[in-house]
């Protein structure tokens, strides 16, 4: 990966023994610990919650300047080149995350991949690519990379039949809401549609909210059920 290497990841260590995790990808520009913060407010006393960083890197939309990034970008528009080996070799280090705690002992089927905007889209990548079957996913103000790299079943995936929680603020400037209506719709041509759930908040921007907040603690606790 391009770059610095990443930088330990932020940790929300579970109260009691965790039986379950959350890894949550931050957006363009932001660190883990940000993330790691706002994920305090709705965290699980069994679920163990890891924040990754991203590793340091040019982005090509933003002049060439360097910031935190899962893999370039080169535009927000519909029709925007996208950086495919970047953003297999971002999937990669993402399924090595998730390997890592299937050796501490959580199984894959009990770990949820989320992340906001850019961490948000390789999220959904990452879980639509890797032979780990997971929990659940959570997409928040983002879009589907590579899009038309992916058939329209995934017959062979591990998670035709994932849950996804898909989330978008209605007045989001950088990622439009349209953006996440043809995620959902095209998610639903990959995956079994009726676990794709699309939410979106009035007025809110590209950032997160309190209802939204809920909203995932909500479909955390439903995939994520403590174990006696």
């Amino acid at each position: 990966m391009c770059g610095n290497n990443m930088s330990s990841p932020a940790i929300i260590p579970a109260v009691r023994k965790a039986t379950a995790a959350v890894i949550f990808l931050h957006g363009l520009g932001d660190t883990g610990f940000s993330w790691a913060e706002a994920l305090t407010a709705i965290t699980l006393p069994h679920v163990k919650y890891i924040c990754p960083n991203a590793p340091t890197a040019a982005v090509s939309m933003n002049f060439g300047m360097k910031m935190t990034s899962w893999f370039n970008i080169f535009g927000l528009s519909e029709h925007s080149p996208e950086d495919e080996d970047g953003i297999k070799i971002a999937a990669e280090s993402v399924k090595a995350m998730i390997d890592l705690e299937i050796r501490n002992g959580i199984p894959s089927h009990r770990i949820i991949l989320g992340g906001f905007s850019q961490g948000g889209a390789l999220s959904l990548y990452t879980a639509l690519t890797t032979d780990q079957k997971l929990g659940g996913v959570i997409g928040l103000s983002c879009w589907l990379p590579l899009r038309n790299a992916f058939p329209e079943a995934a017959v062979n995936s591990p998670n035709k039949d994932i849950h996804v929680l898909q989330c978008h603020g209605e007045a989001d400037p950088l990622v439009p809401l349209m953006f996440g209506n043809l995620t959902a719709e095209k998610l639903k041509t990959i995956v079994n549609p009726n676990n794709v759930t699309f939410k979106s908040y009035p007025d809110e921007r590209h950032n997160s909210c309190s209802q939204e907040m809920l909203d995932i603690r909500e479909f955390i606790e439903k995939l994520l059920p403590p174990i006696n």
